[in-house]
């Protein structure tokens, strides 16, 4: 949710949910974490009274546990924050266990598979950035492929792995084929007039190769 008419919200949840997408991921940015401004919890909760479809909110923010009781609170079903934002992640991903939602860690391009490793144990999912955090519709890095590899390795299938940034049909069957299973489309939805089309389209590539999110 980077990428769609912000001045139609309703109408945009309405068409997502009738291509049945199964997961809305959203993309909260705070402009000092990354050079970008986004939404907050206050836009999400009104989300959240529109679409009973899960929520995953990926904080892009610098200090995501001081915010998360407000995602919460907003209905989030699963949130994710940066590895780069915060010493030890370990603590926050606990809290965020604790309450019965899902944990998330991102790591951004630059960042080696081996940083997010000492604390697999206590995601319930890795997202791995696949362009630079802050922008939409920004050229896939195929560099990242080798960590999916690595953390489906590492954890298994207990990690739910997913994949933000340049999926299209050309780049999720190497995601999938790589071991993720989430994947996060942004261009590739939005920039059609029929997501559920568009939609179509992505889960033949990735289930050719793999299981699509």
């Amino acid at each position: 949710m980077l990428k769609c008419d912000f001045g139609d919200l309703k109408s945009e949840v309405e068409r997502i949910d009738s291509a049945g997408l199964p997961l809305y991921h959203l993309d909260v940015m705070d402009g000092n974490f990354v050079p970008n401004l986004s939404y907050g919890a206050m836009v999400i909760e009104r989300l959240r009274a529109l679409t009973s479809t899960p929520f995953d909110a990926h904080l892009m923010i610098s200090d995501p546990a001081k915010y998360l009781d407000e995602y919460i609170k907003a209905g989030c079903e699963a949130i994710t924050f940066h590895l780069e934002a915060v010493p030890d992640p370990t603590e926050l991903l606990q809290a965020i266990r604790k309450q019965d939602v899902v944990s998330g860690l991102a790591i951004n391009p630059d960042t080696p598979i081996e940083a997010a490793e000492p604390y697999l144990e206590y995601c319930d999912l890795l997202l791995i950035m696949s362009v630079n955090p802050g922008f939409g519709g920004q050229k896939f890095i195929p560099e990242v492929l080798p960590k999916m590899r690595r953390a489906r390795e590492v954890a298994g299938d207990r990690l739910l792995i997913s994949v933000d940034g340049g999926v299209a049909a050309e780049t999720i069957g190497l995601c999938a084929e790589a071991g993720a299973e989430i994947f996060v489309a942004g261009s590739s939805i939005f920039d059609h007039d029929d997501y559920k089309a568009a939609a179509g389209i992505l889960s033949s590539k990735a289930t050719h190769c793999g299981s699509a999110g």
